[in-house]
């Protein structure tokens, strides 16, 4: 099988180069060709991943071999942990090109920031218009202070594991056909996928070797005028501590509570009000506790009538504007009204006065001959079919075939 070369030209170097050697050529090439310098060039974005595909699989012993023996079809077949181009990049120049991207442990170790701690918080609508600060409690791990997250306070007692080489895996070759192998990996049982181990007669007594203990952590959040639910309050670099991890973000996210007299709406506060039909025509007054204790005096003047669902607004009173406190919504009212059940009859002809009948309308008659039939009103109940006692249409009466099968509908009951 001839020599597949592809990836040493890549790099420019020799099938024989060493490991730093690799790294040397790769970094020179890799600020050449990053897309963050050649914006709007594909030929050199395309050129960047070929010699980050090349550096990946030279760079790694076990994958170089493979290649040596088996060119990059064996790679192929063998698999192996999927990479991206940024994160070799990111092994030199800490991230993205500009800098961006994580931070490094010492002696040239990669540091990974951990994962963020998401945790709910419950407000009332109160909190949100005022402002306040609560304390929040948590438990969170945290470096050994006895042995300053090395897990042992002996000198060189720790040390990198031989089975796998300080990388926490083992990674074993299989031929399964000529000119194809299969790759495996597993976690390294020695350091159980550490990739250091430690005497026991070593490890830390206060963190038994974990490098990390668990401690109590009290964050003061402070929750401005303003905020919404779902609103998120970050407190960087205060997530979990391990070694050779960047800490994350512990994440407070706002959780409003019911209110039993407002309801909001952005920056509008809604509310509702029940008046009667004396209030509703002849004019009101009542009184709202608001959020921040205040009381407001809500009035309407005598013959400015409210219909039912009316809807009126009192600007400068809603949800204080998140940043800018002192621009507020509005208070938005809706009105119900609550009319009486019965009118005393010397009430009914005072009403007459006060709100004249619209003017008659003439009578509809019958049909020639046919007398004009006297009706009454009866209150309504919804019923799925006929009930016992009920009576029967007129028409019904004499159809003896639609006993079987009664009419359904709604009826009347007498009060």
């Amino acid at each position: 099988m001839p020599r597949d070369n592809k990836f040493y030209d890549l790099l420019g170097i020799a099938r024989d180069a060493a490991d730093t050697d690799i790294k040397k050529q790769y970094r020179k090439l890799a600020m050449q060709y990053h897309p963050d310098k050649n914006p709007g060039n594909p030929e050199a974005a395309e050129k960047f991943k070929e010699i980050s595909t090349a550096y990946e699989a030279l760079s790694d012993p076990e994958k170089r071999e493979i290649y040596d023996k088996y060119g990059e079809e064996g790679l192929r077949e063998g698999g192996g942990p999927s990479f991206s181009a940024d994160d070799i990049f990111s092994q030199f120049f800490g991230g993205g090109f500009f800098g961006g991207g994580q931070r490094r442990g010492g002696g040239g170790r990669q540091q990974r920031k951990g994962e963020d701690l998401v945790h709910p918080l419950k407000v009332s609508l109160e909190d949100l218009y005022k402002g306040k600060t609560t304390k929040l409690s948590l438990q969170k791990h945290v470096l050994c202070a006895e042995c300053g997250g090395k897990g042992s306070k002996t000198p060189n007692a720790v040390k990198k594991c031989d089975g796998c080489r300080g990388q926490g895996v083992k990674v074993t070759l299989r031929q399964i056909a000529p000119g194809m192998v299969q790759q495996l990996q597993q976690t390294c049982p020695d350091c159980r996928g550490e990739g250091e181990v430690i005497r026991d007669k070593d490890r830390c007594v206060k963190c038994h070797g974990s490098k990390i203990c668990q401690e109590k952590k009290v964050l003061d959040v402070h929750i401005d005028k303003g905020m919404k639910a779902g609103q998120k309050i970050v407190f960087a670099g205060e997530g979990d501590q391990a070694p050779d991890i960047v800490p994350g973000d512990i994440i407070v996210t706002l959780q409003q509570k019911e209110h039993a007299t407002f309801k909001r709406d952005g920056s509008d506060l809604l509310m509702e009000h029940s008046l009667t039909l004396v209030e509703a025509l002849c004019g009101f007054s009542f009184y709202v506790t608001h959020l921040d204790g205040r009381v407001l005096h809500v009035k309407n003047a005598p013959g400015e009538v409210i219909v039912p669902n009316d809807i009126k607004c009192i600007d400068g009173e809603g949800m204080p504007t998140y940043k800018r406190p002192f621009e507020k919504g509005r208070l938005i009212i809706r009105f119900t009204v609550q009319f009486p059940k019965n009118i005393a009859p010397d009430a009914v002809k005072l009403l007459e006065k006060a709100l004249p009948r619209p003017a008659a309308k003439q009578p509809a008659r019958g049909k020639e001959g046919e007398e004009v039939e006297e009706v009454t009103l009866t209150s309504f109940v919804p019923n799925d079919g006929p009930r016992q006692g009920q009576h029967r249409h007129r028409g019904e009466a004499y159809d003896d075939d639609e006993d079987e099968h009664p009419q359904q509908g709604v009826s009347c009951s007498q009060q």
